[in-house]
């Protein structure tokens, strides 16, 4: 996680003024500002399109009673893709640009999705070689047990209900 971090808040930057100044020197101070304003005016109009309309497709899809994961998940992108936009730089406007692509958001998805899926088998596979390891008997037939054993004995409890009246 600090690596992460480390990365957003110091070495991106660093890239960011370091092309900003290249870019300067090759089209002059003032185009570069205007470089920068410009797409981040272009792509906070973008985001409000795709976020409106990422926005309806939630809304229709839930109409309809199914469950919105491909358009939560753009609507994320879009989101991610405004904040992007929003920081000076050309490196992150260029990542902003292309999270409001919708081949690259499929290509994102489908990743993410395999490697959930991979995550996901790998722990499953863990805690059932954990189970088979400390457990000899499943927990259903060990429940089974102990409630044959409970109904043999007489027990301490005695049920009924509460009712407090003040």
């Amino acid at each position: 996680m600090f690596r992460i971090l480390f990365v957003l808040f110091v070495v991106v930057p660093i890239i960011e003024i370091a092309l900003l100044i290249q870019v300067s020197d090759i089209i002059g101070g003032f185009a570069t500002i205007a470089l920068v304003i410009l797409t981040a005016m272009f792509g906070a109009k973008l985001v409000k399109t795709q976020g409106l309309s990422a926005y309806s497709d939630v809304q229709g899809q839930m109409a309809r009673g199914q469950m919105p994961a491909r358009e939560l998940f753009t609507g994320l992108c879009v989101i991610i893709a405004g904040v992007l936009l929003m920081t000076p730089g050309i490196v992150t406007d260029a990542l902003g640009f292309m999270l409001l692509t919708p081949a690259i958001r499929t290509m994102l998805a489908k990743t993410l999705m395999k490697q959930m899926t991979v995550k996901m088998h790998a722990t499953m596979q863990r805690s059932q070689n954990a189970y088979t390891e400390h457990e000899q008997t499943p927990p259903f037939e060990h429940h089974d047990q102990q409630s044959k054993q409970s109904t043999q004995r007489p027990s301490n409890t005695i049920e009924g209900e509460y009712e407090r009246k003040d």
